[in-house]
């Protein structure tokens, strides 16, 4: 396992987000684009690996946790604003979910 610096990790913007909209991406088996709400109706695009695992039912209005401070990143010709986190259980993306109560844009310390 590669150690980083706390100091790096200080350097994380995580914040609770919640899935607004889940599209297909055409000839994508594993990616959707989704519509974050970041919260203050501030909403991002994030493409995110999770096809497989999860139905577009199963995820709108999902709260998820949010990395909002990474260099923009473009996948399959959209822009990726960030990432999701998710664990990794046996190869598959299980999402990181914060607990119902907590509010959209809240930031994870």
């Amino acid at each position: 396992m590669n150690k980083i610096s706390f100091a790096d990790f200080q350097k994380l913007e995580l914040i609770v987000a919640q899935i607004k909209k889940v599209e297909e991406i055409k000839n994508a088996d594993r990616l959707y684009k989704l519509t974050l709400d970041i919260g203050d109706n501030t909403m991002r695009i994030v493409i995110a690996g999770i096809k497989k695992q999860y139905k577009p039912d199963n995820l709108k209005g999902k709260l998820i946790v949010y990395c909002a401070n990474l260099e923009p990143r473009v996948i399959r010709g959209i822009k990726s604003e960030g990432m999701i986190l998710a664990a990794n259980e046996d190869d598959k993306p299980v999402l990181i979910v914060p607990h119902k109560s907590v509010k959209i844009g809240t930031k994870i310390c």
